[in-house]
């Protein structure tokens, strides 16, 4: 009788992740020796888990990964990057950048690749971490003068009276100069222990992503489970930022535009350097 591999795979309760993962979730891919129990908590949760190493395969932050290269291993699919997008920074009114450094922002969590990229530009700012689903409510009712959100309220802070004071997708083309490279955000990870492991379980993910790209409506159907506050349409609109051509592979520009995120955060302070990615061939 063949070995059976018990995995945990953590992901965000979010649709784009819910999407990548229909497939694996509802037995539509071939999984072999492998079983995956899926742990679905928030992005700031599953990046302190990866720095403790108790999920074998975690949707991580680029800005955490960082921390854990010693543990992970980046596999070559299911990435979020946003091309010429990215999280935002709402407020009530217009607050110009160069006056938010003085405000106190709700942030999703001090190792998410937003909070990275907030910092690298505006510099040092007063955070105060929010579950990413409360911020948009409680910059709302003005419990915090600004806040920075991820995921679908991206599509859904201006239902709740807010406006955009920053758009870290743009500021990202606008500093870098290169409108071909994406905003890194998040990737997938797994632990480097799993030695020959590693590329057989990386296949079986990215099949999944394949089976939901090729069988959009019904993924759909499904991601709609973790659509907060969206209908079909504005889900469908939100997937397709965040599930993708990069998502599948992040190619040579995808690459490039982590290293040199990684780069910034090193020159500013933020993170350890990083000599080299290392991705599961």
């Amino acid at each position: 009788m063949a070995e059976t591999i018990d995995l945990t795979l953590g992901h965000s309760p979010d649709p784009d992740d819910a999407f990548m993962f229909y497939a694996l979730a509802r037995g539509k891919v071939e999984t072999g020796p492998y079983r995956f129990r899926h742990r679905l908590e928030d992005i700031q949760t599953l990046n302190e888990r990866a720095l403790r190493g108790e999920l074998d395969i975690t949707a991580i932050s680029i800005h955490a990964y960082a921390h854990v290269l010693d543990q992970y291993a980046l596999l070559p699919s299911g990435a979020s990057m946003g091309f010429g997008y990215g999280p935002l920074v709402v407020a009530r009114q217009m607050i110009p950048p160069a006056e938010l450094v003085s405000k106190t922002i709700a942030v999703p969590g001090t190792m998410t690749s937003a909070y990275l990229e907030l910092r690298l530009a505006l510099g040092e700012f007063a955070a105060v971490t929010v579950p990413f689903d409360e911020i948009i409510p409680r910059v709302a009712a003005g419990e915090f003068e600004a806040g920075l959100i991820i995921h679908e309220g991206q599509l859904t802070y201006r239902d709740r009276g807010l406006v955009s004071c920053l758009d870290l997708g743009r500021w990202w083309w606008e500093t870098t100069g290169r409108k071909d490279w994406p905003l890194p955000l998040g990737a997938n990870a797994i632990l480097k222990r799993h030695g020959r492991h590693m590329k057989p379980i990386s296949d079986i993910l990215t099949a999944s992503i394949q089976y939901g790209l090729a069988h959009r409506a019904e993924a759909l159907d499904y991601a709609l489970g973790w659509a907060r506050d969206m209908g079909t349409e504005l889900a469908d609109e939100f997937v397709g930022m965040y599930v993708n051509d990069w998502t599948l592979d992040y190619g040579p520009e995808g690459r490039a535009a982590i290293a040199e995120l990684l780069r910034r955060g090193h020159a500013a302070g933020i993170l350890p350097a990083v000599a080299a990615l290392e991705f599961v061939a």
